[in-house]
């Protein structure tokens, strides 16, 4: 799916958002700070901020994006916190609340403990002045990482690792999946009233309405949109493609969260990590180097190769194709032809190009042999016995 590329606004008018949100920020942030002090003002470590189009899916995602980031705690859906009668009336005519009261109300509520380590955000941010609101937040917590970087409360003011996960639906989508909730909930509700089973469920006139519901998608369009990809340089920007089945979309969430700790690990911890490769790098070029190997062995100790390849057709495959069923041979030898240094890595890289996977474990017993007559001393020699696991994908016959 091509998302709509928003138009570029003027100079003047991004300095008068930048303007108006230094106005609400500032004394939301004192007077914050003035109530639980500037040593309680811990905020989550890590925070994505889900945004979409109305009926993209937000509220079927939340919890898999939580659980795929390992967060415990519920998201924070900013619809559900601007429940003031005043603010209801807005949302149910399809309009936004105030940039002010949403700020407000969830720079407070960010200060829960429960989100310390990371949180969802639904609905956040949805206007070019919450997004300057969003920056001023991530500077001022950038200013609690420095003045308590080096003291004990260190641990409770982290660099903030912010993730900007857009659901994009077309506008067709939308409009249907908007109002067949609608008639959902309607239905739902029927039933609950008829039966007076279960609970009835709150229908809001944007559920059934399809003018409103265009209206909502218009809303998204002309400002939720363009203020969540002018964060794209900014912070870590995931494009979701939304229109297909549940299962497909997550299966996009996931590929879009992929892991890099470059970016999201405190810098001073990732500098003393840098150094151990990661293994997709690893993975991704272990083929061509266990070629290269292959054929150095070949080319370069093939006697010992024909060696190896004699020893796994007579000893080890036996004892493989007898547990082909579990996946899984133990095979014990003492063959000397081990203690030539090149022979085990030589080993491990046959089994691995031919779809099997070694683990060989070099244990070194001391045997009796006899006892020294003048002096009565037992006399031992060293037994070395390597003990191959052989792992492989088993079959698939049923049994039982």
């Amino acid at each position: 799916m091509t998302a709509p590329t928003p138009e570029r606004q003027p100079a003047k008018l991004v300095d008068l958002e930048v303007k108006d949100a230094r106005v609400i920020f500032a004394p939301v942030w004192e007077a914050l700070q003035e109530e639980v002090g500037r040593h309680n003002l811990r905020f989550p470590k890590e925070i994505i901020l889900l945004g979409g189009a109305p009926g993209a899916g937000k509220g079927t995602q939340t919890q898999f994006i939580s659980e795929a980031r390992g967060l415990t705690c519920p998201p924070i859906v900013i619809s559900e916190l601007l429940t003031t009668p005043e603010m209801e009336k807005i949302k149910s005519q399809g309009g936004m609340v105030g940039d002010k009261e949403v700020v407000s109300v969830l720079l407070r509520k960010l200060l829960e403990p429960i989100y310390r380590d990371g949180v969802v955000l639904d609905g956040f941010p949805r206007t070019p002045v919450q997004v300057e609101c969003l920056k001023l937040l991530v500077e001022k917590i950038g200013e609690l990482y420095d003045q308590f970087a080096s003291t004990p409360l260190a641990i409770h003011f982290r660099r903030p690792t912010i993730h900007v996960m857009v659901l994009f639906v077309s506008e067709s989508t939308s409009i249907a999946r908007q109002l067949g909730r609608g008639r959902e909930l309607a239905e739902h509700n029927r039933k609950v009233a008829e039966t007076g089973v279960g609970a009835s469920v709150e229908l809001r006139a944007t559920d059934l309405s399809e003018d409103l519901v265009r209206r909502r998608y218009l809303v998204f369009k002309e400002q939720t949109w363009e203020a969540l990809t002018s964060l794209r340089q900014l912070y870590h920007y995931h494009f979701v493609n939304a229109e297909g089945p549940i299962t497909e979309v997550q299966a996009n969430i996931l590929k879009e969260l992929k892991y890099q700790s470059s970016l999201e690990l405190d810098p001073r911890t990732f500098e003393r990590l840098r150094e151990v490769p990661l293994a997709e790098e690893i993975v991704l070029h272990g083929r061509q180097e266990l070629v290269k190997r292959l054929d150095s062995y070949e080319l370069e100790h093939p006697q010992l190769l024909a060696q190896i390849v004699d020893l796994l057709m007579t000893k080890f495959m036996p004892i493989i194709t007898r547990h082909a069923l579990s996946g899984r041979a133990h095979v014990n030898s003492e063959n000397p032809v081990f203690d030539e240094p090149l022979a085990i890595p030589m080993l491990i890289d046959v089994f691995s190009e031919r779809g099997y996977h070694a683990v060989v474990d070099k244990t070194i017993k001391e045997i009796p042999e006899r006892v020294d007559l003048e002096t009565g001393e037992i006399v031992s020699r060293a037994q070395t016995v390597y003990r191959i696991q052989i792992n492989f994908e088993a079959s698939k016959i049923r049994r039982g």
